[in-house]
């Protein structure tokens, strides 16, 4: 899939004011012209794959609400206000973060509508992957809405393309309500869609092995520990063969193959494409010159991210994630020579090497990041198992995980100091991947976790851009969050 040339579908209405200027100054494509795009098999390839592409820009943020918003991690040099503002929840409903996230998802929930309203219409003798472009545009979908209502709450639930006056009487819609009615829904049939795995070129799209594993993060989210038992063991067994890699370190190599017996579902990005590499690995690097150098990092650093001093020293003697995880702080020493380089004052003091790739023009990075992979499945198995009151069997998924990292085997817990056990081997194992605030959050832990850095109890969502809120100028139908007046 990263070597498919991306081609966008503008999509016919739902030409919200929220988004990017670019997007919204392209000229209404009419319904007859748009028809015409959606004829052959091709045609649905083609949209299909421009509904991934449009992912891309919003995962190019998603550190600062899975990440930078948690407790491991922390802007230690605040030249960036709008990356401060998400680190101490200073942010603000005006904020461009909060304007582009809000139009991000809801170009991909239009491209898939759209798509899903085409492949209605059509013959499978004409499209004969109608079900699996079907699966597709539904798993897509549901990430985008799974997404929203983690970071917003409440949305606009739109399942069809819908004219403009139509979404000016769209009112913001219960999470719960979404997550029933869109996206379990959709990743249920999903899964009974989508190829078991993916082959070629076209290794990097949704498999059934994908929509299980989002689904078991949804079910973990709404607390139905029952039903994500259920999906997540179905994933270690046959016909999946998924298997976490021997080298953790492994993982974040990009010399190597990134999709391995580990990898269910990236978002894809490659260098020297024109403008889909992805920013991470200049993003998080400190302004060290000489590292950039040994590194073959071009176009400058970011200094966006680094871990904090007290997530540094929670990780325990001989946990072989750590050197890639963290580094600290104020040095480093280099992989050749063993020479130790000592940093400025004025750059950031830590750091993680899980994104370091050579880089030839800023932020074209070939570095993907990985949505879901084999061992946050085990974990989140281990979660589920042990919320079921089988703590016991919740031991065997932990300590894969555990023990490939060089430690000790777990024994003996009970079900609460397992659960607590859980939630710091998935700190160590899945850091800075994304998911460290939306655990805090939906086991009701964030509060508790970030209040020290300015979390008030309304903070578990992001304010609703300000723009959506005047659009629509009906507090009735679409309130701001509660706190964010």
């Amino acid at each position: 899939m990263k070597n498919i040339i991306i081609l966008f579908l503008l999509a016919v209405g739902f030409l919200l004011a929220s988004c990017k200027k670019s997007f919204i100054e392209r000229a209404p494509v009419a319904a007859a012209t748009t028809d015409a795009l959606y004829k052959t098999d091709k045609d649905f390839q083609d949209a299909i794959i421009g509904t991934y592409a449009a992912l891309r820009n919003q995962y190019n943020v998603m550190y600062q609400f899975g990440d930078l918003r948690g407790d491991d991690a922390w802007i230690q040099i605040s030249n960036q206000p709008s990356l401060t503002g998400v680190d101490v929840f200073s942010i603000n409903s005006s904020d461009a973060l909060m304007n582009n996230t809000w139009a991000n998802y809801y170009i991909v929930i239009n491209l898939a509508n759209n798509i899903l309203d085409k492949l209605a219409k059509v013959d499978v003798a004409a499209v004969k992957n109608k079900d699996r472009y079907t699966g597709e545009a539904e798993f897509l979908r549901a990430m985008a809405y799974f997404d929203l209502v983690r970071i917003f709450g409440a949305v606009q639930m739109v399942t069809k393309v819908p004219t403009v006056a139509e979404v000016a009487k769209t009112p913001r819609t219960p999470a719960a309500t979404i997550y029933s009615d869109v996206v379990i829904k959709d990743l249920l049939d999903a899964g009974t869609k989508l190829p078991l795995v993916c082959t070629g070129t076209e290794v990097g799209r949704a498999t059934k092995g994908a929509a299980k594993a989002i689904l078991g993060k949804v079910y973990l989210t709404t607390h139905d520990f029952a039903k994500a038992e259920t999906v997540l063991t179905e994933l270690t067994a046959a016909p999946y063969t998924y298997a976490l890699l021997q080298n953790y370190n492994d993982l974040f190599d990009y010399t190597k193959n990134e999709h391995h017996s580990e990898y269910i579902f990236d978002i894809e990005y490659e260098e020297g494409l024109g403008g889909i590499g992805s920013s991470f690995t200049n993003q998080f690097m400190p302004n060290v010159p000489v590292m950039l150098s040994y590194y073959g990092i071009q176009g400058g650093f970011g200094e966006s991210m680094s871990p904090t001093k007290a997530f540094v020293d929670l990780w325990r003697a001989g946990d072989k994630r750590k050197d890639i995880s963290v580094q600290c702080c104020g040095f480093w020493t280099n992989p050749t020579t063993g020479a130790t380089v000592t940093f400025s004052s004025t750059t950031i003091q830590s750091y993680s090497k899980k994104y370091i790739t050579p880089v030839a023009t800023l932020n074209d990075s070939r570095a993907n990041w990985k949505v879901v992979r084999f061992a946050d499945v085990l974990l989140m198995y281990a979660e589920a198992l042990n919320e079921n009151g089988k703590p016991s069997d919740a031991l065997t998924p932990l300590n894969k995980v555990h023990t490939r990292a060089g430690m000790t085997a777990f024994s003996g817990l009970t079900q609460t100091q397992l659960r607590d056990t859980i939630a710091f081997e998935r700190r160590f194992e899945l850091s800075f991947e994304g998911h460290r605030w939306f655990d805090l959050v939906r086991t009701g832990k964030a509060l508790e976790a970030c209040a020290p850095v300015g979390m008030k109890d309304y903070m578990t969502v992001f304010p609703v851009p300000l723009t959506q809120v005047r659009v629509m100028n009906n507090a009735t139908l679409f309130p701001q969050n509660q706190g964010y007046n």
